[in-house]
Order: C-alpha cells, then sequence, then structure tokens
C-alpha cells in the first residue's frame, strides 16, 4: 500500500452480498456466468417487444415473486422492489447479520434508482384509463416511488437509522455506497446498499429509448459491444445486487477505499468531462496511486464517444494499454439503478479468487480505445485493488476503489 489514509483503513467493509442479475440468482451463480462468459442476454419475454426497434434485454431467468417475497408485499410493490427485497434477504444471510438482535437506530438502507416502480405505474395508468379512476391501486402512491425499496428493505427488517435513495441512473449503485460509507463514519454500524432495477415494460423501454443511445441489433452476440469498432449501442437489462457494509468488521469481502463523484459539463462546453477528475480523487481517496490498481471496471456504455471518452480517461490516469480493463455488464445489459453495484459486487469476487473476468463480445478495439481490455478468457493474477466507474445519463460520474481486507491491514 502507497499512503492509505488512516480513515480508509478498515471503515466500510463490505460483510454480505445479494446477487438477482441476468447471469443469474445467487452470488454463485453469477459469478459462474461470468467467468464462462454465459450470456443473460435473450429476446424480451416480460412483454411482447415485436412493435419496438429494441427487442433484446438481460432478463433475470427463474426470478418468481411468491417464492421469495411475503405475500402480502406482492401487490404493493413492484418487480423492481421484488428483487431488492429477494437481493436484501440474501446479503444478510451472506453477512450473518441478525437485524433483530442490533440497535433499530443503528442500521441503514440506502438504495439507488433510476425508474422507480415503472411496470407497476403502467399497470395502474391501464387501469384508469380503461376502467377508470376507483380501479387504481391505492399503492400507486407509493409503489412506483423512487424510494419504495429503500422504504421496504428497512420496515422489512426493522432498519431505523438513517435511510435514503440516490437517483442518479447508472452511477446510483456507486453513490449509494458512498453515501453508506458516509453513514458508517457516523452513527450507523451497518448499512444495507446498492440497488436493482426493472424497467422492461413498454412504458419503460419507450423512456429510455428517448436517450437514442439504445442498440437496435438484433443478434445479442453483436448488440453490445462496448470499445469495439463495432459498438451500437447498449441493451438494457434488470436487477442488480444488494451488498451489506458494516463499520470496521475484520471480516468481509473487501473495504471501500476511495469513493468520489461529478459531474460532466453543458454540452458544447470547452471543459473535459468530469470522469478522469473523478477517477483521481477516487484514488486519493483511497491513498492509492494509479500503479497499486489492478483492474478497472468500465462504465462501457457501447456508445462509440461515450466509449471513446471513458478510454481517454482511463489512458490520461493509468497509461495506453496499462491497467487492465473489464465489462463483464456485456452479459447483462445495463441495468441502470442496479448496474454499478453488480459491478461492485464482481469486483469484489475478482478480488476474492484473484481473477480478472473477461469481457464478452468485443473482439476489435474502436480507434482511440488504447486500453487493455480483458478478452476471450478471464485473466489469473492478484487482485487487491480495484476500480468501478459509472457513467449516469445526463452527466453523472462515479468512481469507487475496493480494496482486498488484507491489503488495507
Amino acid at each position: 500500500m502507497s499512503s492509505a489514509s488512516a480513515d480508509a483503513r478498515g471503515g466500510a467493509v463490505v460483510t454480505g452480498l445479494g446477487v438477482v442479475a441476468p447471469t443469474g440468482i445467487g452470488v454463485e451463480a453469477h459469478w459462474q456466468a461470468v467467468l464462462a462468459g454465459k450470456s443473460g442476454i435473450e429476446r424480451i419475454t416480460r412483454f411482447d417487444p415485436t412493435p419496438y426497434p429494441v427487442r433484446l434485454a438481460g432478463e433475470v431467468p427463474g426470478f418468481t415473486a411468491k417464492e421469495r417475497v411475503p405475500g402480502r408485499l406482492i401487490p404493493q410493490t413492484d418487480h423492481w422492489t421484488h428483487m431488492a427485497l429477494a437481493a436484501a434477504e440474501a446479503a444478510l444471510a451472506d453477512a450473518g447479520a441478525e437485524p433483530a438482535g442490533l440497535p433499530e437506530y443503528e442500521m441503514a438502507v440506502v438504495t439507488s434508482s433510476s425508474s422507480g416502480g415503472t411496470e407497476f405505474g403502467q399497470h395502474e395508468m391501464e387501469r384508469l384509463y380503461t376502467k377508470g379512476s376507483s380501479w387504481v391501486s391505492a399503492y400507486q402512491s407509493i409503489g412506483w416511488f423512487y424510494a419504495a425499496t429503500t422504504g421496504q428493505v428497512s420496515i422489512r427488517h426493522g432498519m431505523r437509522g438513517p435511510c435514503g435513495v440516490l437517483c442518479t441512473e447508472q452511477a446510483g449503485g456507486l453513490d449509494a455506497l458512498g453515501q453508506a460509507r458516509r453513514l458508517l463514519r457516523s452513527d450507523a454500524r451497518l448499512v444495507v446498499s446498492g440497488g436493482t432495477d426493472a424497467s422492461l415494460c413498454p412504458y419503460g423501454l419507450t423512456a429510455q429509448l428517448a436517450t437514442g443511445l439504445l442498440s437496435t441489433e438484433q443478434d445479442p452476440g453483436r448488440a453490445y459491444l462496448p470499445f469495439d469498432a463495432a459498438a451500437c449501442g447498449y441493451l438494457p437489462g434488470e436487477g442488480g445486487a444488494i451488498l451489506v457494509v458494516e463499520r470496521d468488521s475484520e471480516d468481509g469481502y473487501g473495504v471501500i477505499a476511495g469513493y468520489a463523484a461529478g459531474f460532466d459539463p453543458r454540452p458544447g462546453s470547452s471543459r473535459p468531462p468530469a470522469l478522469r477528475g473523478v477517477i483521481e480523487r477516487a484514488l486519493a481517496d483511497a491513498g492509492l496511486t494509479p500503479r497499486d490498481v489492478d483492474v478497472v471496471f468500465a462504465d462501457a456504455a457501447g456508445v462509440p464517444e461515450l466509449d471513446l471518452t471513458e478510454a481517454r480517461a482511463v489512458c490520461e490516469v493509468f497509461g495506453d494499454r496499462g491497467t487492465p480493463v473489464t465489462a463483464p455488464k456485456t452479459l447483462t445489459g445495463r441495468l441502470y439503478g442496479g448496474g454499478a453495484a453488480l459491478d461492485v459486487a464482481t469486483a469484489l469476487l475478482a478480488i476474492r479468487d484473484d481473477v480478472i473476468p473477461h469481457t464478452a463480445g468485443p473482439t476489435r478495439l474502436a480507434a482511440g480505445c488504447d486500453i487493455d481490455l480483458v478478452l476471450g478468457e478471464p485473466r489469473d493474477t492478484p487482485v487487491r485493488n480495484a476500480l468501478v466507474l459509472a457513467r449516469g445519463h445526463g452527466g453523472f460520474a462515479a468512481a469507487m476503489v475496493l480494496s482486498d481486507i488484507n491489503y488495507r491491514k
């Protein structure tokens, strides 16, 4: 370790993971799929996508709410909240945490959300316009709301400390975990954090199409190719990861060692994008130099100009073809509020097993993307520190440094 600050040692330790993703339900199912390059990208089945230009997405296979969520909550909440409740339950079990035995005001919940309960809201609008207002569920008032997941997790586990939700699109997962670390530096001892998202419904997809950034390619193997010469946009997905973060735990998957966030200048500005500065501030927060970082988990938008911006920022900090870069999210699509949280979970597993998962799909780097993108197969190598990058539509940018818990001691 170069010059780690005392503040970053110990501190926020990730002690539990809960994964509900297109690559599988459960930590090991997800991890083995990632290492095998097994894609969760297929034709959308949650509705008939035929009338829409985007027909591929990452859906969570085999998720049945009634098997994982209390029955009374199912009609009150959206699919996005169902997945978060299941992931939170798994993360707490993985951490060995027993909320009933902890002070209720010292436990907090901070999640990310991008679109809220989109599918829930769509169904209620259908009832409103086809049957009348008396058919609209009273739970519409909360089921769609961005904070619904945080509220339901808080209620279910009796966590009455400071709770909140971060809405910064794809960057939200890192921003939520950054806030979790702040809370652990005050009165909280345990924070349930991370995020899920689920907007695979006609209403949700139509809203996403407005960005013009989604891929309309119909071949699952060619539809999402970040940093590739044939990059043509990204695919949407659902799911994510919920993490348990505890103060000063002696055991866990890793430490949140550094974090920074920023916002891009307005379009047309002569000022540079925020990403490079965000990376540098996250490294400084962790007390690390670029040489200490073993892998970068890229945001990987799959949009040529955004890929080039990210590749340049990475090269400016780490050098051309310097630190290895990977983007396992080509197997899931971009999960919006759940995407960065899943990347953090995957990065922690890379640290645990000393292996960098590869990026499935790309074969030929685009001009100017002079990064060491890990392709073809996982790369066995010691992973002590990982950097996760995330950018949200509209200009959000965030970076988080994760470290092996033994590296920080």
